[in-house]
């Protein structure tokens, strides 16, 4: 049996708090329902770092069609000092807005 490769979407992101306080760099293959996930872990008050700071918000992502760069990326941006991830976000989102409207 021959082994095809499919092409699939994977997202990287960069989520804040209503201050922008906080930024939360994060990894999926579905970017709305992981939106979701992390609204209902703040409802539920579960432990995790976005419900710990209310990150909800989403400021920047970046579209992989190959989950190892995603995840490449993802790493390379979590070890990134605040000001570096600023410089990032502002390349497409120069006003900070939140773009969760995007992906309702």
């Amino acid at each position: 049996m021959l082994f095809q490769e499919g092409f699939h979407t994977y997202y990287i992101y960069i989520l804040t708090n209503k201050p922008k306080s906080v930024f939360y760099t994060g990894v999926t293959n579905n970017l709305r329902k992981r939106l979701s996930q992390h609204q209902e872990n703040i409802l539920l008050k579960n432990k995790t770092f976005a419900s710990k700071y209310n990150v909800e918000f989403l400021l920047y992502y970046e579209k992989f069609t190959w989950i190892h760069e995603a995840i490449a990326r993802e790493k390379e941006i979590k070890g990134w000092r605040r000001e570096k991830k600023i410089e990032l976000i502002k390349t497409i989102n120069p006003d900070f807005e939140f773009l969760n409207y995007l992906f309702e």
